[in-house]
């Protein structure tokens, strides 16, 4: 590819363009941005400035046009491979009727005038695209209206398309470029006021686009946080307790100090908190190597702590206790759920298992702290999923306030959620503060496997029941999950004691389907106390959730004798929404799930197909982070018990509109493949406190030879906001694949991974 390009030049040199774009660019400009209040507000022109001749443009700014009609746009979300560095620019694109080989996107650094600057929970799109709209919209209308008094006609005469502004009446156009001067002077019309194009006349939404960093990410260009440099950098490792939980007493650290390139080794006291800065030992060297060198010499004594006593045999051990016990919490009761299975015609038990396991991204958590003593400032670099947090963790643990601490969002290297947390940010500036140079600290991947805040593992005991006609009448699910115990704080920050807090996506919320359709449900939940740490992964509970709720229902169907999609349609019923109950209740819109298990029915041909022993289809219908979405997956097994996954066909209620196409596919066709690969393989066992797997020789992912064939794609628009697809589309794989493996050999699997079960049929 050529250098100008518009798909590389985007983002070519990333920090030197956004720090010209905020602050040097020669001549007046048009900036607009997004106040805090959400509201469009012009940023100040050069003469307003200061007078200097250069625009100084404040850093809310996400739009800039140049007098030589250049568009710039920032893009305030992280990148991390979910491809909103592309959708949400596309969106200003559209309402501001410029042509997209003609956008530059520059992406910005965390600063609160941007608002929400997280990557998590498939919100970006949610919570920006109305906004985004605005921000285009305002922007052509200053641009037509000062077209409209250079040519002292009405604004309502001009139109624009192609980044210009078109009198039609009397031929006459206009490039941005040429406006902006007027355009400048202009009064910010309120957002309310302005007209946003309509849908029909789309011309960018909704087509395909690719990434602007494509280009950049395929030549092997800087763009991640790993690929910092800064001149006079150091480079270090941090060890922590194999342990979880532990922390160093002693260390062998004259001997590490005086190995080739290393600079410093030290014992790094930490914090409390699981997901914060834990102890350990830094060792600092003049490049990645020797750091990572000099660790293998290094011998460290620890103080294993409770943890060590931490085993998955010992957990799965409390569990079976546990669930012959009442639940420590009941989510939800309604009705008698004894009364009912008592008088069921058939009733069914079952116990899912899932262990905990790893995000496993591609990049190893990494960040580059610059500490600078003189005003007890840091600048960061980080492939962050969550740089607000980073800020006020960093803030918190070491007493630096929020305003001097400036981070550099970088693309990341894969997140799934592991880049929600922080613990890499402050390990880096805790280091940086001891030898006071720009430093980058670097994972190995075994750090990344043993010191991840992991998905928690989880049980559930189940039972169900149905009547003679083979309708659901009953259910009870007791699940035991995983906690750590956490200080309770009063609001003048004195301790309340302590409370067992169930990790990231590890708690059951009472309103789980199908806890709000049914006379006698019992859901209950009890914690295990441990020293592991948890954070959010991709699709956090509905991940595990839907695998677990869909089999047992897909048991409960085959129990009564019904078609697996007519029962489901069946405990959906005929309401087109069920309102939230409870602290966490999110109203369910039942017409839309309808819809979709509707649809996947028809475009997979359910019922049409005659599978011949060792093949079958499966389904599964999921509702999480604002998605409704249906799947089915048809499946061969041979004889010894080989799995092939043949096709899966996806549904999705995407809302009014899909923003890319091309990422829309990309975000389905991936969480199949990351669905499939975490079903089949990925686990993470406990001895003694610590995590047994080290590398991927231990821990396999799906290959390619191993991906589905066929993944269809589709989605149904409808008369609701836009909705993420990032995670949506995860959950309802498991399930499928594994109702499909049912239909083929007639076992059931209640253990993941699907690695550990034995499928061979005669």
């Amino acid at each position: 590819m050529k250098r100008d390009d518009p798909t590389i030049a985007t983002t070519m040199d990333a920090i030197p363009a956004r720090r010209r774009f905020l602050k040097q660019s020669a001549g007046v400009a048009l900036v607009l941005g997004v106040q805090a209040s959400g509201l469009v507000a012009a940023a100040p022109d050069a003469a307003s400035a200061g007078g200097t001749g250069n625009a100084e443009f404040a850093p809310n700014a996400f739009i800039r046009i140049g007098q030589d009609g250049r568009v710039t746009l920032v893009s305030k979300q992280p990148e991390i491979g979910q491809g909103i560095k592309t959708s949400l620019p596309m969106v200003i694109a559209e309402e501001l009727e410029v042509d997209w080989k003609d956008v530059r996107i520059v992406q910005g650094d965390l600063n609160p005038i941007y608002g929400s600057q997280g990557a998590g929970g498939s919100t970006s799109t949610p919570t920006n695209y109305e906004p985004f709209h605005k921000l285009g919209a305002t922007a052509r209308a200053m641009l037509v209206e000062a077209a409209a008094r250079t040519w002292q006609v009405p604004a309502a005469e001009c139109r624009a398309e192609h980044g210009q502004v078109v009198h039609d009446a009397s031929g006459r156009k206009l490039g941005y470029g040429a406006l902006v001067k007027v355009a400048a002077t202009l009064p910010v019309p309120d957002a309310a006021t302005v007209q946003l194009k309509d849908p029909s006349t789309y011309r960018l939404l909704g087509t395909r686009v690719g990434g602007v960093d494509n280009g950049l990410v395929v030549a092997g260009k800087p763009l991640f946080g790993i690929d910092t440099q800064l001149p006079g950098m150091l480079y270090a490792t941090y060890v922590k307790c194999p342990t979880l939980g532990g922390r160093p007493v002693g260390a062998n650290l004259d001997t590490i100090k005086a190995m080739p390139g290393v600079k410093d080794a030290f014992v790094i006291e930490g914090t409390d908190n699981l997901n914060g800065l834990r102890p350990g030992v830094a060792i600092v060297a003049n490049s990645t190597w020797n750091a990572f060198r000099a660790r293998k010499q290094l011998q460290v004594q620890w103080d294993e702590g409770d943890g060590a006593q931490h085993s998955w045999a010992g957990f799965m051990a409390q569990a079976q206790a546990a669930s012959k016990q009442p639940g420590a919490a009941i989510l939800r009761k309604d009705g008698d759920v004894e009364s009912a299975l008592a008088g069921a015609a058939r009733t069914v038990e079952a116990a899912y298992t899932y262990p905990f396991i790893s995000h496993a991204s591609m990049e190893p958590q990494n960040c580059t702290a610059w500490f600078k003593p003189a005003d007890n400032s840091v600048e960061l670099w980080a492939p962050t999923q969550n740089p607000g947090a980073g800020q006020a963790l960093v803030a918190s643990t070491f007493n630096i306030p929020k305003e001097k601490i400036l981070l550099h969002i970088t693309r990341s290297g894969g997140g799934f959620g592991r880049r929600l947390s922080s613990d890499f940010i402050v390990e880096a500036v805790a280091i940086a503060q001891k030898v006071k140079a720009p430093v980058k600290l670097t994972w190995m991947r075994e750090d990344d496997l043993q010191q991840d805040h992991f998905r928690a593992g989880g049980f559930h005991f189940l039972r169900g029941g149905v009547d003679a006609q083979g309708k659901l009448l009953a259910w009870h699910d007791h699940f035991v999950t995983f906690a750590n115990r956490v200080e309770r704080k009063a609001q003048d920050g004195s301790s309340e004691g302590s409370v067992l807090q169930p990790g990231s996506g590890a708690s059951l919320s009472g309103d789980e389907f199908p806890g709000r359709w049914l006379q006698n449900c019992l859901l209950e939940q009890t914690p295990i106390e441990c020293r592991i740490p948890m954070g959010p992964w991709r699709a956090p509970g509905s991940n595990v959730f839907a695998w677990v709720f869909h089999s047992f229902i897909d048991e409960l169907a085959h129990a009564g004798g019904r078609d697996p999609v007519e029962f489901r349609l069946e405990m959906l019923g005929d309401k087109d929404s069920v309102p939230g109950t409870g602290e966490r209740g999110v109203p369910y819109n039942v017409a839309r799930m309808r819809g979709v298990l509707k649809a996947v029915a028809e475009k997979s041909g359910w019922g049409q197909k005659k599978f011949t022993r060792g093949q079958g289809a499966g389904v599964a219908f999921h509702f999480s982070h604002r998605g409704y979405v249906a799947e089915v997956a048809e499946v061969t097994v041979t004889r010894d018990g080989r799995l092939s996954v043949d096709r899966v066909v996806v549904v999705s209620d995407i809302g009014a509109q899909i923003v890319n196409l091309s990422g829309a596919e990309n975000q389905v066709q991936g969480a199949v493949i990351d669905g499939l690969s975490t079903l089949m393989y990925p686990v993470l066992d406990v001895e003694h406190g610590r995590i047994v797997q080290t590398n991927f020789h231990e821990y396999p992912l799906l290959r390619m030879p191993d991906t589905p064939p066929r993944i269809e794609a589709h989605f149904l628009k409808t008369d609701y906001p836009v909705t993420g697809l990032g995670e949506p589309v995860f959950p309802p794989l498991a399930p499928a694949v594994c109702n499909a493996i049912f239909a083929a050999t007639g076992k059931r699997v209640r253990e993941l991974p699907l690695s550990k079960a034995d499928l061979s049929w005669s």
